[in-house]
C-alpha cells in the first residue's frame, strides 16, 4: 500500500507515546443538570485523549471530529479566538493530525466508527493517514453537499471562471470495516412513475400480511400458505384507473402518495425464478400468487406474466416500500443553510448541521454508546448525543468552550427545540460534568502528583499492566482480574492507613483482609514487609509505588 511521507513524519509518530498523561479534574462550577458520566474536558486534544486513554480505550463506540480544514483562513466564532490557526503548513497539518488519529483509533471499540469531516485542501493526506492507521480496506469517503449554487458567492465564482465548493467529504474508518451501518432512508424528491399499477380486490392489512412474509427471515408453510390464497384474490389495473379527467398533476401526486401501498411495479426475474414460477404457474387460477425458492426467498408474482419472454416482468413491488431511498456515499439531502439559531449559539464558520451529526451518530450506534467529538467547536456533537440519549466525551481548547459550548448543552438539557428536538421528541433533562486538563499524573521524577486521587491512579496502572481501561467503577483495593492476573492498588488510605498521602504498605496483616484471589496477584504499594520468598509462596508480585508505575 503506498505511504505518505511528509517532513517530521517520523516525530510526529513518536509524539503519542511521548504525550504525560495528566489528571482529568472535576469543576462542580461549570457542570450542569443531573449527575452524568457525560463529559467536557477544556485542554488541548492530544493531551486529553491520552488522559483518556485508561478509563475508555476499547470503549468509544463513534467518533466524529471536524478538524481544521488547513485553508489559510482563521477559523473564530464571531471574530473571537478559538485555539488553533487554520493556516498551517501541509507537513505541519500532517504532523498534528497523525498522533491524534492514532490515539482516536486506540479509543475506539472494534466495531466502532470514526468519521472525519474535511474538504479538498487536505483530503487526500488525511485519506492516506487514515488508510495507513486503519488498513487502505477499513476507509470509505462520503460526499456530503455543504452549499448551494447561489447566491453572492456564486456570483463572484462566475466573474472568475473558477468551481465553486459545494460539497466537503466524511472520511469513515472502522477497525472491523465499514459494515453493519444503518443509514436513514430519506423521501425520493418526486414519485417514481416506473409504479404504474394499482393492486384491488385485498385490504391494507392483507398486503401488510403478503409483505410481512415476504421479507420475514424465518416463517412457517402455514403462514406462507396463507399469504399464497390472500395473493390469489389480488387484481391488478393501470393506476390512471385512480383518476378522472378532472383531477390535475398536482392532485394525482397526492393520490399515489396517499394509495402507495396498494402501488405497485413488475420487474424482471432471472431465468432460475423464470423456471421455478412457470411451474406453479400452471396450478395457479388467478390474481398472482406467492413463489418460494429452495433458498428460502419468497417473491410475489403476477399471474398473467407472459412466459415466453425470455426475462418476463412478473414481480411485484409496492410503492410504499420504495419512496425512500439509501443516501449512499453522495449525501445531498441535508440543509445545511440557516444554522444561525441551531443550539441558541452563533458560530460563523465551521457550525454542523445537527441533521448531518444525527445521520453519523444513528448509523453506528444505539442509546447508552459513548459518543467523542475531540474538535468539538460549537457543541454540535455532544448536543446531538445528549437529545439521542447517547453518552458523550467532547474535548476544546479554545474559550468558546464557556461562550459556545456549555451554553448550547444548557440550551439542550433546559429542552430547547431547535434543530433535531422534535423529529426524536426531545423534551430536556440530563446533564454534563465538565473537566479541566489538569497537571501531570507524574513529575519529571517519576513521583506521583499529590492531587492525583485513588481513582485517577487505579485507572492509571490498571491501564499500564493490561492496556486495557478499567470498566469496573469500584474495584478497590482489587481493581479487577485481567488474564487469569488479579491487580491491587494501595494507596491514599484505601484500608484506613494512618498516612493516607503516602499510600499503604503491605504487611501481612493487610494481606489477610484483601480481597481472596486464588491465583496470580500483582499488588502496588509503598513498601512492603512480606519476605520475598513468602510473595513467591503467596503468588504475589509486588510493585513499589511510585518507581514501579510506569508513568507513560
Amino acid at each position: 500500500m503506498p505511504i505518505l511521507e511528509w517532513l517530521g513524519k517520523k516525530e510526529a509518530i513518536e509524539i503519542a507515546d511521548k504525550v504525560p498523561y495528566k489528571i482529568l479534574k472535576v469543576n462542580k462550577k461549570l457542570s450542569y443538570g443531573e449527575e452524568s458520566e457525560n463529559m467536557i474536558i477544556k485542554g488541548d486534544n492530544l493531551e486529553a485523549l491520552k488522559s483518556l486513554l485508561p478509563y475508555y480505550k476499547g470503549q468509544i463506540k463513534c467518533i466524529y471530529i471536524d478538524p481544521p480544514y488547513n485553508t489559510g483562513s482563521r477559523i473564530d466564532a464571531d471574530g473571537r479566538e478559538i485555539g488553533y490557526d487554520d493556516n498551517l503548513e501541509h507537513s505541519t497539518w500532517c504532523s498534528m493530525m497523525y498522533p491524534r488519529l492514532e490515539l482516536l483509533r486506540t479509543l475506539l471499540r472494534e466495531d466502532g466508527i470514526l468519521a472525519v469531516q474535511i474538504d479538498d485542501d487536505e483530503y487526500c493526506h488525511l485519506y492516506m493517514i487514515m488508510a495507513e492507521i486503519f488498513g487502505i480496506n477499513k476507509v470509505k469517503t462520503i460526499s456530503v453537499k455543504m452549499s448551494e449554487a447561489t447566491g453572492v458567492k456564486m456570483a463572484s465564482i462566475n466573474k472568475t471562471g473558477s468551481i465553486p465548493k459545494l460539497k466537503e467529504y466524511i472520511i469513515l474508518a472502522s477497525p472491523k470495516g465499514i459494515k453493519n451501518l444503518h443509514i436513514e432512508k430519506v423521501p425520493k424528491e418526486k414519485w417514481d412513475n416506473e409504479y404504474k399499477y394499482i393492486v384491488t380486490g385485498i385490504s391494507e392489512s392483507d398486503i401488510n400480511y403478503i409483505k410481512y412474509v415476504i421479507n420475514a427471515e424465518i416463517v412457517s408453510e402455514k403462514e406462507i400458505m396463507k399469504a399464497d390464497e390472500l395473493a390469489s384474490n389480488i387484481k391488478i389495473s393501470p393506476i390512471h384507473e385512480l383518476f378522472n379527467e378532472k383531477i390535475n398533476k398536482k392532485e394525482q401526486e397526492n393520490i399515489k402518495y396517499e394509495n402507495a401501498w396498494r402501488i405497485v411495479r413488475d420487474v424482471a426475474v432471472t431465468s432460475n425464478i423464470k423456471k421455478l414460477a412457470d411451474t406453479k404457474k400452471k396450478t395457479v387460477k388467478k390474481g398472482c400468487f406467492l413463489l418460494k425458492t429452495p433458498q428460502g426467498k419468497r417473491y410475489l408474482i403476477k399471474k398473467d406474466y407472459n412466459s415466453d419472454v425470455s426475462e418476463p416482468r412478473c414481480k411485484l413491488l409496492f410503492a410504499d416500500d420504495y419512496l425512500t431511498m439509501h443516501p449512499g456515499d453522495f449525501w445531498q439531502d441535508i440543509k445545511t443553510t440557516g444554522l444561525d439559531k441551531e443550539g441558541g449559539v452563533t458560530f460563523k464558520k465551521g457550525k454542523k448541521p445537527e441533521a448531518l451529526i444525527r445521520r453519523i451518530i444513528g448509523m453506528a450506534t444505539k442509546p447508552g454508546d459513548i459518543v467523542l467529538d475531540s474538535f468539538l467547536g460549537s457543541g454540535t456533537t455532544c448536543a446531538v448525543a445528549h437529545k439521542m440519549k447517547r453518552k458523550y466525551i467532547g474535548i476544546e481548547q479554545g474559550s468558546h468552550i464557556y461562550s459556545h459550548v456549555i451554553t448550547r448543552l444548557k440550551n439542550v438539557i433546559e429542552g430547547e427545540q431547535r434543530g433535531i428536538s422534535k423529529s426524536v421528541n426531545w423534551i430536556g433533562g440530563g446533564g454534563y460534568t465538565f473537566y479541566d486538563l489538569g497537571e501531570n499524573i507524574f513529575d519529571e521524577n517519576g513521583n506521583i502528583n499529590k492531587q492525583v486521587d485513588y481513582k485517577t491512579l487505579a485507572s492509571h496502572i490498571y491501564f499500564s499492566e493490561t492496556k486495557t481501561a478499567l470498566v469496573k467503577k469500584d474495584g478497590f483495593p482489587l481493581l479487577d482480574v485481567y488474564n487469569d492476573t488479579a491487580y491491587y492498588l494501595l494507596y491514599n488510605g484505601v484500608l484506613g492507613d494512618k498516612r493516607p498521602e503516602s499510600g499503604n504498605v503491605l504487611t501481612q496483616k493487610v494481606f489477610d483482609i484483601l480481597p481472596i484471589y486464588a491465583g496470580r496477584k500483582v499488588i502496588y504499594g509503598e513498601a512492603t514487609t512480606i519476605s520475598t520468598e513468602k510473595l513467591k509462596q503467596l503468588n504475589i508480585v509486588f510493585k513499589q509505588t511510585p518507581y514501579e508505575i510506569k508513568a507513560r
